[in-house]
């Protein structure tokens, strides 16, 4: 359980996000669901746009320590990738935080203050560049076959990933995104 309030805000405000966007939610949503004023949400987070440039900004350390633990706890780089896409499959299934809120405020991207978009491409420039250098390593490993530029295959499993999110929640169909994952898995895979 998270004690500290300024840390139940973000997560609060995480999970907001992901269920409404930028848009749907607000400080007495926050407030509501923390169980605190909303002139103490305030205090950590002078607005709107502090908070949710906070949310993303913690979101991205979490992605960039988990993609560093794989790179060194996963030999393989093509299991790495595979990992990833279980990773966001388990939380399809369990409803846990079951879409990225990067790729949901990409969506609204024209409309977002500038602040939230620059960090919303932080997060897509750590990602793709992380499925670039984990495609790399995967083809000098022999795990890994690209038909495509590396960058146009970094840049196509991270659309294929996030795109299978969003039509698993549009269509309410869990499995669907497992099915659009896995196609995009078998294209890379190389059987040696």
């Amino acid at each position: 359980m998270i004690s500290n309030t300024a840390d139940r805000i973000r997560e609060a405000a995480h999970d907001l996000i992901a269920a409404r966007g930028y848009f749907g939610f607000s400080y007495a949503d926050i407030a509501e669901v923390v169980g605190i004023r909303k002139a103490s949400i305030h205090h950590h987070f002078p607005s709107k746009v502090d908070l949710v440039v906070a949310a993303l900004t913690h979101y991205r350390a979490n992605l960039v320590d988990a993609a560093k633990d794989l790179d060194r706890k996963v030999a393989d780089p093509f299991q790495r990738l595979k990992l990833y896409v279980q990773h966001w499959e388990a939380c399809i299934q369990n409803s846990n935080r079951p879409i990225c809120i990067a790729a949901l405020l990409s969506g609204e991207l024209p409309a977002l203050p500038e602040r939230i978009a620059a960090e919303v491409q932080l997060h897509f420039r750590y990602l793709t560049g992380w499925v670039k250098s984990t495609l790399r390593e995967g083809v000098k490993h022999g795990s890994i076959h690209l038909e495509h530029s590396l960058e146009v295959e970094a840049q196509t499993f991270v659309a294929l990933v996030h795109g299978a999110m969003f039509s698993a929640r549009a269509l309410g169909s869990p499995d669907l995104f497992t099915s659009i994952a896995k196609g995009a898995l078998d294209r890379l895979h190389s059987s040696n």
